[in-house]
């Protein structure tokens, strides 16, 4: 087996999903049923929309106590500006994202549709594993580092 370099080589393709129109209390129903922090929210093509998550799940219930509902529609309380990555995405890269970003996933895009998903326990596992292969020569970071640098064309 390759060693994963790539956001495709450890990305999650069976999703839990949500639209925008979805009422917002079956969102959190859902998130509590599957066990999981957040969802992505797609259209009837699968296109990204945003994310839906336990973050967003607090501001529906202050609105609850303070505005009355206005809507419960989810598209009113979903995230539309996350960081999302492609599928040539190396490891590197996406600790840089997680690092720099407070985020817990990954939408993976190929041409605005919605194809997978990182979260850091994906790339944690990756790296880890990657880690217990690295060579008795070179250290398990430089290893890591060495694998999933990007190859650029050359300059013509």
């Amino acid at each position: 087996m390759n060693s994963p370099r790539t956001a495709a080589d450890i990305m999650v393709t069976k999703l839990v999903t949500l639209t925008p129109d979805v009422d917002v209390f079956d969102a959190i129903q859902l998130l509590l049923k599957h066990r999981i922090s957040g969802a992505p929210v797609i259209d009837a093509h699968w296109n990204f929309l945003g994310v839906f998550s336990e973050k967003n799940c607090m501001s529906v219930l202050l609105e609850s106590v303070y505005e009355q509902h206005p809507t419960t529609h989810l598209y009113a309380f979903m995230d539309v500006e996350v960081p999302t990555i492609s599928e040539d995405t190396d490891l590197l890269t996406i600790a840089h994202i997680f690092q720099d970003n407070n985020c817990r996933r990954l939408p993976v895009i190929r041409k605005s549709k919605l194809v997978g998903q990182v979260s850091r326990r994906d790339l944690l596992g990756a790296a880890h594993d990657l880690m217990a292969v690295a060579p008795e020569s070179e250290s398990a970071v430089l290893y890591l580092s060495s694998i999933t640098e990007r190859h650029e064309a050359p300059i013509a």
